[in-house]
């Protein structure tokens, strides 16, 4: 199977990243697919979060989360990745953390 450029790879992963909260209930959509929706998230759902999605092998973290923190409303923003072969992961601050678990 031949390598597909990061473009697809970050439509891939956010595809992927939609089907998983569909499997567990949330309505959710790619927002490139919405033009009346946060242009900004990679992912919109019905969660109070701000969906940044990476699919890459080599994650710079802290530029990640920059970019969610920035792009965010009024919702949490996380950072949702995972690499080849491995499970996803969700990355939040933790002053957001900490107010779902209170």
């Amino acid at each position: 199977m031949g390598k597909i450029n990061s473009k697809q790879k970050g439509k891939q992963g956010e595809l992927q990243f939609v089907h998983l909260l569909k499997d567990n209930g949330y309505d959710a959509h790619r927002s490139q697919q919405y033009s009346g929706a946060n242009a900004d998230a990679d992912v919109e759902s019905d969660l109070p979060f701000h969906f940044e999605v990476k699919r890459v092998e080599k994650l710079n973290i802290d530029k990640a989360m920059e970019q969610a923190i920035n792009d965010s409303d009024e919702r949490a923003p996380v950072v949702a990745h995972r690499k080849n072969r491995k499970d996803w992961l969700i990355t939040m601050r933790f002053d957001d953390w900490i107010k779902l678990v209170k």
